[in-house]
């Protein structure tokens, strides 16, 4: 069955969301992101995904106060990403409750850091992050695009020890167009043994549904939470959660 982690992304201490990443076009949702942490556990879920998106911007960690808040407020297991790009912000993201930090611009700028935090932190604290625009890998908060193609990218973390992956198709963040299946069902095609999160595009349970029945051992989904698409009690009850 697949793994629901709803996702909260984090601009100037609140709870926003972008379309397609870009900045201007943000809605905010919530002034406490704790509170809104703290009403998922309250309906059953045990993870979070936490973005910290003026950390993306600004390429250092900036809303660890933030994380703390929902990691005192909760027992979620948290993952975190956004502006980890030293060992001072991986340290950061952790000593601030982090169970797992997602990396991925550093993963294509500087693979021997990354790699060096594969192997302190572990291939179960470290999800490797896969931001996909037109095939291609994205970075630094999805503003520029690598070179990077996205299964030879992959591979070469696979065959180090990478077991997470959370993968975006950009042109689907915060569309609420459904998500991309058919890239999904091909890194699965691919890597039959890796942990993926998609991510996306959810806009309703059918969505969740179709990821599932396709394999997907995991989604992140927000705007659909917040946009009320998604019934979480309905989701809960369906997927054995509450």
């Amino acid at each position: 069955m697949i793994e629901l982690i709803p996702a909260i992304d984090i601009i100037g201490g609140q709870c926003v969301r972008l379309t397609k990443g870009d900045y201007q076009q943000k809605t905010v949702y919530s002034d406490s992101p704790a509170e809104m942490a703290a009403g998922f556990e309250q309906i059953g879920f045990k993870r979070l995904h936490v973005v910290d998106l003026d950390g993306a911007k600004s390429k250092h960690i900036v809303n660890n106060q933030v994380l703390q808040q929902i990691t005192t407020a909760t027992r979620l297991t948290v993952d975190f990403g956004g502006g980890i790009k030293t060992d001072e912000d991986i340290a950061k993201a952790f000593d601030g409750g982090a169970s797992m930090v997602t990396v991925g611009s550093i993963a294509v700028t500087q693979p021997d850091l990354f790699m060096g935090w594969l192997r302190k932190y572990g291939a179960d604290r470290l999800i490797l992050g896969a931001d996909v625009r037109n095939g291609k890998i994205s970075i630094n908060g999805w503003k520029d695009d690598s070179t990077e193609d996205l299964l030879p990218f992959l591979r070469k973390y696979i065959d180090a020890g990478v077991r997470n992956v959370l993968c975006t198709e950009i042109s689907k963040d915060g569309t609420l167009a459904g998500p991309a299946i058919d890239l999904y069902r091909e890194v699965m095609a691919a890597y039959p043994q890796l942990h993926l999160i998609a991510s996306g595009g959810v806009s309703s349970i059918d969505d969740i549904r179709a990821l599932d029945a396709a394999g997907i051992p995991a989604v992140v989904f927000g705007k659909a939470i917040y946009e009320g698409k998604i019934d979480l009690k309905e989701l809960a009850r369906e997927y054995g959660i509450s």
